[in-house]
């Protein structure tokens, strides 16, 4: 049987700006492609023509750029995984790649795919989300830096027009902070879609908390900052009261659904218990 779906392979940006210029919102852009597959496959998301940018290698890199870590769109995750650079200043990151399937699906899967796909459930989207990442889109009509925090508009959606490509991700070294946290729980240790994911970027003064920032997915139609929960940990002594009224926030900074994968009582509990074990941990760490 043949197919009547048309794929073009861009191997440089400008040629992809063309097509994009083009077909607009008519076509549909396939990276490393792990989950375009999977909706194809499904018969969902079918559109009548693909762009195929995997060939894009200028969008391919993970490098320093004075103040900032610089990665490329196409990066995949076994190239975060394998980064010095990233190992060194934001582990956390490594350690949410590690967590995205297995070798094959690392080794293809990019970090551009992650982020533009949308999921709330997207492993490496709380990281970004406490670093404050910046995003650079391009098109023809030229270059523009949207913040990660401000990038998503609702489920499955972003701010990313139809003419446009996510080409960078960038992180400023001022957002790493002492100690940071990643979490996720699934239905097996590996190779699962997250029930919830949880990151936490923080420093500790004198016993108290000085800076949290704390990122969730799986618990709200996009991925969240827990801003309530943040707001009152600040310059907070980590004790008993102090754990139970961030719990009892953290409900409030969350909306979590009943799905296939979980429930919404599953989840709310399950983000608090992290939080309160990361907290725990970073209060022995902090003596």
């Amino acid at each position: 049987m043949i197919s009547d779906i048309k794929v073009h392979t861009a191997t440089h940006l400008d040629d992809a700006y063309s097509w994009l210029a083009e077909y607009g919102d008519k076509g549909k852009v396939l990276a490393g492609g792990t989950d375009l597959m999977v909706y194809l496959n499904a018969k969902s998301f079918i559109a009548p023509a693909y762009l195929d940018i995997w060939r894009l290698n200028e969008l391919r890199f993970v490098r320093e750029d004075g103040d900032f870590i610089v990665l490329g769109a196409m990066s995949t995750y076994t190239d975060i995984i394998e980064s010095p650079v990233i190992r060194q200043y934001a582990p956390i990151l490594v350690d949410a790649a590690k967590t995205v399937g297995a070798a094959q699906i690392q080794n293809r899967g990019t970090i551009g795919g992650n982020i533009v796909n949308a999921s709330p459930a997207g492993d490496t989207l709380p990281v970004f989300a406490v670093f404050d990442a910046e995003l650079e889109i391009g098109s023809s009509r030229g270059t523009r830096t949207v913040p990660f925090n401000e990038f998503y508009t609702g489920y499955r959606k972003t701010v990313l027009k139809p003419d446009e490509l996510l080409l960078s991700v960038r992180l400023n070294k001022k957002n790493f902070l002492n100690h940071q946290s990643f979490r996720k729980v699934g239905t097996r240790r590996a190779q699962a879609i997250s029930k919830v994911v949880i990151a936490i970027n923080s420093t500790t003064q004198s016993g108290k908390i000085d800076s949290i920032k704390i990122g969730i997915g799986s618990v709200a139609p996009t991925v969240i900052r827990a801003s309530k929960t943040e707001s009152f940990l600040l310059d907070q002594t980590i004790n008993q009261a102090s754990l139970s009224e961030a719990s009892k926030l953290l409900k409030d900074d969350i909306s979590p659904i009943d799905d296939i994968r979980s429930t919404a009582r599953y989840r709310t509990t399950v983000a608090s218990n992290i939080l309160r074990r990361i907290l725990m941990n970073l209060a022995e760490e902090s003596r």
